[in-house]
């Protein structure tokens, strides 16, 4: 009996809870940064999505700390 483990799907589209999983940071801390502009959304409907590839963006425009 074997137990078949799904790969994850690559998706376009993240909601909040799911941009904050992928980024293993808090939901809170999601929505501050599309409060203040730092991570892009869009609106469909009343619902919030950040687009992968604003992820990205996002995750390549943070500076690492000197040591």
């Amino acid at each position: 009996m074997s137990t078949a483990i799904a790969a994850p799907v690559d998706r376009l589209l993240y909601k909040p809870e799911e941009a904050a999983e992928a980024l293993a940071i808090g939901r809170s801390t999601i929505y501050e940064l599309m409060a203040e502009g730092a991570l892009k959304y869009i609106k469909l409907g009343r619902t919030r999505r950040i687009r992968r590839v604003d992820l990205e963006a996002y995750v390549a425009n943070l500076s690492p700390l000197p040591n």
